[in-house]
């Protein structure tokens, strides 16, 4: 703000008592963080947060417990069938 700004505000007292004006360090992402924020807020965002949960767990289980943390067959066939198989695996197992 300027001290123009701030000559004039009621709450320059709390404000800035022993300054003419007050600087507020924002970055430049901070306009992108608030837009963020205020999807954060809404209940579709919720509704999808509680979806991640049931699909990461077991992407989480087949790239931990299974070793599939890189994909060995070539081809996005190879990548196809490779993980089919692993699914396939996961599915038994439950």
């Amino acid at each position: 703000s300027s001290q123009l700004d701030c000559a004039g505000c009621a709450l320059k007292d709390q404000c800035c008592p022993n300054t003419p004006m007050r600087k507020i360090a924002r970055s430049v992402h901070e306009s992108a963080r608030d837009k963020a924020r205020a999807i954060a807020k809404t209940p579709a965002y919720r509704q999808s947060r509680k979806d991640r949960k049931k699909v990461e767990i077991p992407f989480a289980h087949l790239k931990r417990v299974m070793k599939l943390d890189r994909l060995r067959l070539r081809g996005p066939s190879g990548a196809h069938d490779e993980f089919l198989l692993a699914a396939t695996a996961q599915n038994l197992r439950r």
